[in-house]
């Protein structure tokens, strides 16, 4: 961005400083009339700052931005529609240009962030609050921790997206520069290590703070402090070279993951697994809270019911409901890739219920099977929420950073460092497997003992765990098998279709009635689908009839199979990640208005 745009943005940060707050917080007044000097010389208004900052994670082009569009397609989800180089689906396809919209807002609205954290953390340090040792100076400490935090997850959401970016660490209006240069993404990262390494020691512990979930606090910086750390230890593009690179001295990054990881689960007092997989996505839908443990270690807040500070989960994505129904219309803008209901144990795992919207509600408000190729999202739902009626937003939180994220990130780095899981490293993944499978334990797969069966058992469970949550795509190229992993998935959507391999049971027809959606447990739900031949956990794993024409009358053909062709799998409308290039589409093109903005910005390879 060139230094008068981003001027721009720091003159209405000063007159806007705090614009509201997420939700679950508090309500603060806007110090409009202030100044600079004036704001970081108060610790109430140094306050007010810092939520203005926090606001840059909220709203349409916020980090629900990054979760339903940019982070979509992996082997988990796919968006919706037909193929258009210009928005989402050119996204989804990986065939986006430069003139795709969905590329320019959310990427300012990032710098954006950045300046308004730069000023924070200028003023902050300056403040003679800051430096006077009485207790303003551990509230100010906590606030540059915040703003720190806050900047590095802006920064790294920018790396994540187009590799080298441009990096500016003080407020515009200090720099001399026109265009400030681009900075690789590696360098950017690393910085953004020494900075959490510092804001780690200011910020209390969730439990200590008095704050929600929607704050940065210790566990959470540590967190993305890991997460940061092993996206430097693992395979990043080289703009030189048009390849994904690791550093030679990878294993130095994933000591830093490994070591934060632990600490984390040291911590258990103040961040563990929720016991109930489904409260973890009810608890962001409503303010009653289902996490006692705090798994929920970061999250986006959303309030206010307009597209600057809510969001649209539940109404854009999740399970599809019809407009007349007694919730409103809603759902049905990310679909479950066909295999990734098969990806998950046939009667054991929790998961699979809480992550797929295999059914839709009808106008009469009943559930109906989807489907195989029409299945949805599910962990947002506007029946979670309050909200009934035509609102497209409705106040439901973005979750960031789970403690089950600490969990097999420790597994991942532990097994990297020793060449094999530690037993530390298989209890880590066995405590995920074992509230994914409660109640069914028996049916848990083995735990590796060998480097390779443990590294491809986390590429596996990280799929069933965070599937829709915006990890999946990233994982996939930070371990660069993204290329290898669709085609491996387009292997399997054509065994699907064929009804061959570990898909020769799969119905090419089901004959589904409609049921009562009585929103309960997500499970119990699914278990209730009215099914011809018996319940859904048995019918959608045997051949069944074989016919388009359902046995009588009563019942309404679904295709299940047959809903898969070659289209699906490789189409240039509607097919799977069709335009995806190994060491070329792993990062975003920048948008053409980028470019003009800063000279210094080179368009990335093959854009």
């Amino acid at each position: 961005m060139t230094r008068n745009y981003k001027k721009a943005i720091a003159g209405l940060f000063v007159v806007s400083l705090a614009l509201g707050s997420c939700k679950k917080y508090l309500d603060v007044v806007s110090p409009s009339t202030i100044s600079q000097e004036a704001t970081f010389n108060s610790a109430s208004y140094t306050n007010s700052a810092i939520i203005g900052v926090y606001n840059q994670l909220c709203g349409d082009n916020g980090a629900t931005k990054e979760g339903t569009i940019w982070a979509v397609s992996a082997d988990d989800f796919k968006t919706s529609g037909s193929y258009s180089a210009q928005d989402r689906r050119g996204v989804s396809m990986y065939g986006a240009n430069s003139e795709n919209g969905e590329l320019q807002n959310g990427f300012n609205q990032l710098y954006a962030g950045i300046e308004r954290a730069n000023i924070c953390i200028d003023g902050i340090r300056k403040s003679p609050l800051f430096a006077d040792g009485s207790a303003s100076q551990a509230v100010m400490g906590q606030y540059l921790g915040e703003a720190l935090a806050l900047r590095a997850w802006f920064y790294l959401t920018l790396v994540k997206n187009w590799g080298n970016v441009v990096a500016q660490w003080e407020p515009s209006i200090q720099t001399t520069l026109l265009d400030v240069p681009v900075t690789s993404g590696r360098e950017i990262l690393e910085r953004l290590l020494d900075d959490l390494k510092e804001a780690e020691t200011l910020v209390p512990w969730i439990k200590d703070a008095g704050y929600p979930g929607t704050r940065f606090t210790k566990g959470a910086i540590k967190g993305l402090r890991a997460r940061i750390a092993m996206f430097r230890g693992s395979y990043m593009m080289d703009k030189a070279s048009h390849t994904m690179l690791r550093s030679n001295n990878y294993k130095d990054y994933l000591k830093i993951a490994y070591d934060e990881c632990k600490e984390l689960m040291s911590r258990r007092d103040q961040h563990d697994l929720n016991p109930v997989y489904e409260n973890i996505f009810k608890s962001l839908h409503t303010s009653t809270r289902l996490d006692p443990t705090n798994e929920l270690m970061f999250e986006v807040g959303a309030y206010g019911a307009g597209a600057r500070t809510d969001t649209k989960l539940g109404y854009y994505n999740g399970i599809r409901i019809n407009a007349s129904s007694r919730f409103g219309g809603g759902g049905g803008g990310e679909l479950a890739i066909a295999t990734y209901f098969y990806e998950f144990d046939q009667l054991g795992d929790v998961r699979r219920d809480v992550t797929l919207g295999s059914y839709e509600i009808n106008d009469s408000t009943y559930k109906v099977l989807n489907t195989l190729n029409n299945m949805t999202d599910a962990k947002f739902r506007k029946s979670w929420t309050s909200i009934v009626g035509t609102s497209q937003t409705l106040a439901v939180n973005w979750p960031v950073l789970r403690f089950a994220d600490v969990l097999l990130l420790f597994a991942e780095a532990d097994n990297e460092l020793n060449g094999g899981p530690s037993t530390e490293a298989q209890n880590a993944l066995m405590e995920i497997r074992k509230r994914a499978f409660v109640g069914n334990e028996s049916r848990i797969p083995a735990i590796p003992t060998d480097y390779a069966g443990f590294f491809n058992a986390i590429v596996k469970e990280r799929l069933l765990e965070f599937g829709g949550e915006a990890i999946r795509k990233y994982d996939l190229i930070r371990w660069n098998i993204i290329g290898a992993k669709f085609e491996e998935t387009r292997v399997k959507l054509r065994q699907l279709m064929n009804g061959e391999g570990p898909y020769v049971n799969v119905p090419k027809y089901v004959y589904v009635k409609p049921a009562v959606y009585n929103v309960v447990e997500s499970g119990k739900e699914f278990a209730t689908l009215d099914t011809y031949g018996g319940e859904p956990s048995a019918t959608l794993f045997q051949p069944g009839l074989g016919s388009s024409t359902a046995p009588t009358k009563e019942w309404i053909t679904k295709n299940w199979r047959a809903s898969i062709n070659e289209e699906y799998i490789t189409g240039k409308s509607s097919g799977f990640a069709t335009y995806f290039e190994s060491n070329k589409k792993e990062v975003f093109p920048f948008h053409q208005t980028i470019l003009q903005l800063n000279t210094n910005t080179e368009q990335n390879f093959g854009y």
